[in-house]
């Protein structure tokens, strides 16, 4: 079993507790965002850190209705 904390830059995201170490390359889910490991450094023999690059969020902003209003 390994501790393995993900990053993205130096904001650490999550920390797991794997009895398998994700690989370079591999696409992961981390609360609920897709990401695919960049690299992976082993810390000791039981603490590994894993780089990834999340996919960046698309914000679709709400098409406001303004026939509802009052007219004046």
């Amino acid at each position: 079993m390994f501790a393995v904390h993900f990053f993205e830059n130096k904001n650490q995201l999550l920390t797991q507790l794997l009895r398998r170490v994700p690989s370079v390359g591999e696409d992961l889910t981390i609360k609920g965002r897709k990401g695919k490991v960049s690299s992976v450094t082993s810390i000791d023999e039981k603490n590994i850190h894993v780089q990834i690059i999340l996919e960046t969020v698309k914000s679709n902003k709400p098409i406001v209705d303004n026939s509802k209003k009052k007219k004046r």
